[in-house]
């Protein structure tokens, strides 16, 4: 059995930033995400250009991905890909962390950054869509060059679906937008811009059945839910944002006293304190007064996650790191650095 000081549930920006900072103040950290890879939501959007991190110029979703990975695996914490942890469970002073398949993880504390629930996006409900050699209907948008002078038709009506229509009307051939409900429910300003662009928009209309020619579709039916007139559309491409899927589980199968918020979220405060001793929360999934809900935010709850936890295994620790500028970790690295400048 190895036990681990901490283990962070969740590789998203605050699972990430926590593995860094774990890592600066001595502990023995693993990180364990339910996905094939670290970055967490961040995937959803891995083109979209992101303003508002600190310090940081605009970059995308992919890129800052990158950098957080990077950051995150300095100290080498043990990371584990494809677990979902379903349950945490205490058991003689320290916490039995249980995956899907009844595999089990010790650590001294936990941190969950589990977002806002693992996600998966609600599928295309209709015969054919969920055939696996089927190979151009998305579920998120990985590269905005692959649809460059293809005929795109979209189904949704929320932030996403139209995000995506006006990321790709000046790159696609021709992009279509099929909502089911008369009015979008997106933001005003990009609903505004999708309505004055080329997006040929059909309200009151969904996707009802698909035409394929081996791992191609090729056109889509479209009805309106009114008239249940159809139409017939050639396109290369069928892109569906009809939301996500959150799953909940780990709330709900662990049978400590965490007090939750709703049914995705658990209640603590701005310490990343939650309701049992040595569990913490960071990021999305901990709500508290004053919370910034914005990934700037997750980076302090990581920090005070990370802080709590060093100081229930030691009450003598400090209660926060030192300055990175003057870490011991970093010497040599300062070294280089300084080294590079010179040169």
């Amino acid at each position: 059995m190895e036990l681990f000081d901490v283990t962070i549930i969740g590789g998203g920006p605050a699972g990430l930033y926590s593995a860094f900072y774990s890592g600066l103040r001595h502990m023995k950290t693993k990180i364990i995400d339910a996905e094939q890879a670290l970055g967490g939501k961040l995937h959803v959007y891995p083109e979209k250009i992101i303003w508002d991190v600190g310090g940081l110029g605009p970059l995308t979703g992919q890129a800052l991905i990158e950098q957080l990975t990077t950051q995150a695996l300095t100290f080498d914490p043990t990371v584990v890909l494809n677990e979902k942890i379903t349950s945490i469970e205490k058991l003689d002073g320290m916490f039995q962390l249980i995956n899907q398949d009844g595999e089990k993880h010790f650590s001294k504390t936990v941190i969950v950054a589990v977002g806002g629930g693992i996600l998966k996006p609600k599928t295309l409900d209709i015969d054919g869509a969920n055939r696996l050699e089927i190979d151009n209907i998305h579920y998120t948008l990985t590269s905005l060059s692959y649809f460059k002078d293809r005929t795109v038709v979209i189904s949704g009506g929320g932030n996403a679906a139209i995000d995506w229509a006006n990321l790709l009307e000046p790159i696609a051939k021709k992009v279509m937008l099929t909502y089911r409900k008369s009015e979008l429910k997106g933001h005003e300003q990009p609903v505004k811009q999708l309505l004055n662009s080329s997006v040929s928009y059909y309200p009151d209309t969904e996707i009802t059945r698909l035409v394929a020619e081996g791992n191609q579709i090729t056109a889509v039916e479209l009805t309106h839910c009114q008239t249940k007139e159809k139409v017939i559309k050639q396109v290369d491409d069928v892109v569906v944002n009809h939301g996500y899927e959150k799953d909940a589980s780990l709330l709900e199968e662990t049978k400590l006293p965490l007090e939750r918020v709703g049914e995705f979220f658990i209640k603590g405060n701005s310490h990343s304190e939650t309701s049992v001793p040595g569990i913490f929360g960071a990021g999305d999934i901990i709500s508290y007064d004053g919370k910034v809900n914005l990934i700037l935010g997750c980076f302090q709850d990581a920090a005070n996650a990370v802080n709590q936890a060093k100081t229930f295994l030691d009450p003598d620790a400090n209660a926060r790191a030192m300055v990175s500028s003057h870490h011991t970790a970093f010497t040599d690295k300062n070294k280089d650095m300084r080294q590079q400048l010179l040169d």
